[in-house]
């Protein structure tokens, strides 16, 4: 029986697709980062990076559910 996940193969070493959903997420994230602090996302929390790694957190949830 087969899964329906493709793992990422990089030199024959087979990594879980978590692994490829996390470094996508952190490319989304990098990508969303200057939008968040152009509209001043960090001055509406008190602790932003807490704030920033719940996005991250957010963006990699979103990710494993809808692929």
């Amino acid at each position: 029986m087969t899964h329906p996940f493709p793992e990422l193969v990089v030199g024959g070493v087979l990594f879980a697709p978590l692994v490829s959903y996390a470094v996508a997420a952190l490319v989304i994230f990098m990508v969303l980062r200057p939008v968040l602090h152009a509209v001043h996302f960090s001055k509406l929390f008190s602790h932003p990076s807490i704030a920033e790694l719940s996005v991250y957190v957010t963006i990699l949830g979103l990710m494993t559910v809808l692929f």
